[in-house]
């Protein structure tokens, strides 16, 4: 995929912010000393009157965002995923979800693509951090497009929202007359041997898992599933009636993220194999981010490989 034009997610967050100052001014942006990674700095330079630094203070930044937002405004509270959903979770549960405040939390730097900034900075705990807490969306986007779209779409939605961006340049998927929706999954490719539902960069990596699968006569449904909370259960619903078997693709924790949705929901309604494929209950390490991705199995032909011991494992 070499000749693919690469675009990391976050720099669709701060596009996005600037387009959205433009155009209304209910909002205000935060930061916690990370804008120019987080891509915050755009709207800052843009809008200052409306940018708010607020050191290295997580903790405090949420508590800040929750009490303007509950004055009437929207809040946009960025930092790197380790820190936001990590360091300043006990203020996001109590401060925003709880009062079900209009609180969008912008989480750049997640997974293990944050590469060189090793181990404690590679957060693949969060999604399942942020599942726990009652009426929280998680919007995970695939490339840059869906990203830029569901920073538009998340202002609009009424209660908190934690959207998930990395640093790595990914494959830009979809075009720009792509529709997105909170909380609707999108079938990419048809096929009826097996699906497989990735989320983030894993969504290109499952279009490639489709071609190898191809190749050897498989028929995999692609399904890109952006919103991981709420889950469009009825897309995994019909996949499981008429596959009989999932894979789940995720560069998070196979404990707490999308597999474990999926496998909940499917366990309850209609039991069906789900192979999980992501990081394992290990931590990350310090490394190029391409060769991390090769390390921990995050590759289409891994995805590929689970597909086919999913099919096998079908009654």
């Amino acid at each position: 995929m070499a000749d693919v034009k690469k675009i990391a997610t976050r720099d669709a967050y701060g596009a996005a912010l600037v387009d959205l100052g433009n155009e209304r001014n209910d909002f205000i942006v935060m930061d916690a000393d990370l804008a120019e990674a987080t891509k915050t700095g755009a709207f800052k330079k843009a809008h200052p009157d409306r940018f708010y630094d607020c050191g290295i203070a997580e903790g405090n930044m949420m508590g800040i965002a929750a009490g303007i937002a509950a004055s009437g405004k929207k809040v946009f509270a960025s930092s790197f995923a380790m820190f936001a959903a990590g360091r300043a979770f006990e203020q996001i549960r109590n401060s925003i979800g709880y009062p079900h405040l209009n609180v969008i939390i912008g989480a750049t730097h997640a997974g293990i693509s944050v590469g060189e900034d090793g181990a404690t900075h590679q957060c693949c705990e969060d999604i399942g951090i942020m599942r726990t807490i009652p009426g929280m969306t998680i919007i995970n986007p695939a490339d840059y497009t869906e990203a830029y779209k569901a920073v538009k779409a998340a202002i609009n939605h009424d209660g908190p929202v934690y959207m998930r961006f990395g640093r790595l340049a990914v494959p830009v998927v979809f075009d720009d007359d792509y529709t997105f929706e909170i909380g609707k999954g999108v079938e990419l490719k048809e096929g009826n041997d097996v699906t497989i539902i990735a989320t983030g960069l894993m969504v290109a990596e499952a279009l490639e898992a489709y071609e190898l699968l191809k190749a050897e006569g498989i028929n995999a449904r692609i399904i890109n599933m952006a919103t991981i909370k709420p889950l469009d259960t009825e897309i995994v619903l019909k996949a499981a009636k008429e596959t009989g078997a999932i894979v789940t693709a995720e560069e998070h924790s196979v404990i707490g993220g999308l597999g474990s949705a999926v496998s909940e929901y499917l366990s309850e309604v209609y039991p069906t194999t789900v192979l999980k494929l992501g990081v394992n209950d290990t931590y990350g390490m310090s490394g190029p981010a391409a060769e991390l991705l090769d390390k921990f199995g995050l590759r289409g032909k891994d995805i590929a490989a689970k597909a086919k011991d999913a099919i096998a494992l079908k009654k």
